[in-house]
């Protein structure tokens, strides 16, 4: 019997495959990728694309790093999984190179953004319980609006979005939600005792790249302080270099009590995410309180070593934080060629949003799709918004071909 493999599917014969034995989802864009190598990525039919998306920010190295996949191939030989039941030759040294990177006492490692989400939540209603003295079921996290932290029920919990609740309930008690980028709104939820945490997105990446004012961060980081609440940041999509720094909360130069990391955190070959925080945080978790039969695999701690070490050997946060300064000055000239098209541009390093307006009965998708038929990839969010999120690995002579190719499609519109 002949393999699936055996002949190669054309796009429409991969999207029919998809269509009809997966879950719908998703909506993707109509374009079949088959390889990726730094910025480009190439569909079935060989057309090469720039990456503008960057899988959400999870291959700001680049797509299939060499020295990524090297490391990912090597330990793949040796060792894959033993469980958190034996200890293993390689996390250890992952604990002790992640700590040091980000200055933390722990890490707790898990596999994807939502679960570290998830060990954040929990970790910070134990330390409300233990330390803080909050009466037992009584701790309630702080969220902000227009948030994305993941698509768990807790986490969906935590949404205003209609699509990620709707007839999702009942939801999780013990999450209320108050304004991005609004200090005194959070001052006054503040006042209630039980609060064990405010988590925040330093720059809300799936809401459209919303960049909070400057000194945002470290006013609510003060009033945490102040109030005896953890101040966890979800540096998911906004971390490992995405804005310009290592981390988006650098900005601010606030340091938060929680940290969680994930995407680019394996540099797109495998999915590892993190939870980073100190002693009298972290060790409120004893044995069996918590874990992850992966969380902490031989194979995704010497991918994880591998991708920070690139991240820094590359200078990828100062690419990043140069080539922004580019793109946003572009794109805010392109949208004064033509404001009638489009509303708003903003962003911070290498993590940029175009908000469109709908003209003759064509909007932001159909903005993306002319895009991809011109070589470059891009993703509408809500509706109206198209992040602009490349590889950090990308140059100036690159970036400039990019915007020339967004130039002449908002051109066309």
């Amino acid at each position: 019997m002949a393999t699936m493999n055996s002949k190669k599917l054309s796009s429409q014969e991969a999207i029919d495959l998809e269509e009809k034995y997966g879950a719908h989802n998703y909506h993707p864009l109509p374009v079949v990728l088959e390889r990726g190598e730094g910025v480009y990525v190439w569909d079935v039919d060989g057309k090469k694309y720039f990456d503008f998306l960057a899988a959400y920010s999870a291959v700001n190295q680049g797509h299939c790093h060499p020295k990524i996949i090297d490391s990912l191939t090597e330990q793949a030989k040796k060792l894959t999984l033993t469980s958190r039941a034996f200890y293993n030759d390689t996390l250890g040294e992952y604990e002790k190179f992640i700590t040091s990177y980000f200055g933390f006492d722990k890490v707790l490692p898990m596999n994807t953004g939502a679960e570290g989400v998830e060990t954040a939540i929990k970790l910070a209603r134990k330390w409300a319980y233990e330390k803080k003295g909050v009466a037992e079921n009584e701790a309630v996290i702080i969220v902000c609006k227009n948030n994305f932290h993941g698509r768990t029920i807790s986490i969906v919990s935590a949404s205003n979005d209609p699509d990620a609740r709707k007839n999702f309930g009942p939801f999780t008690p013990g999450i209320i939600a108050v304004e991005y980028n609004n200090v005194e709104a959070l001052a006054e939820l503040l006042k209630n005792k039980n609060i064990a945490a405010f988590l925040v997105e330093p720059v809300q990446g799936e809401a459209g790249v919303v960049v909070p004012d400057e000194g945002y961060l470290k006013k609510c980081y003060e009033l945490c302080k102040k109030n005896d609440v953890l101040f966890i940041a979800d540096e998911i999509q906004s971390g490992l270099g995405r804005t310009g720094k290592l981390l988006a909360c650098d900005h601010d130069g606030v340091k938060p009590d929680v940290l969680i990391l994930g995407k680019a955190l394996a540099g797109g070959v495998y999915p590892v995410s993190a939870v980073l925080a100190n002693d009298e945080i972290m060790l409120c978790i004893k044995p069996g309180q918590h874990g992850s039969t992966y969380g902490g695999n031989p194979l995704a701690c010497r991918v994880a070593i591998t991708a920070l070490t690139v991240l820094k050997e590359e200078k990828l946060s100062e690419n990043s934080e140069r080539l922004g300064k580019i793109l946003l000055d572009e794109l805010k000239g392109i949208q004064a060629s033509y404001p009638e098209l489009i509303k708003t541009v903003r962003g911070k390093g290498l993590f940029c949003a175009m908000v469109i307006a709908e003209r003759n009965g064509k909007n932001a998708w159909d903005v993306c799709v002319e895009l991809s038929k011109q070589g470059l990839l891009a993703k509408p969010t809500h509706g109206d918004i198209i992040r602009f999120a490349p590889p950090l690995v990308i140059t100036e002579s690159q970036l400039m071909e990019c915007v020339d190719i967004i130039r002449k499609v908002i051109k066309g519109f």
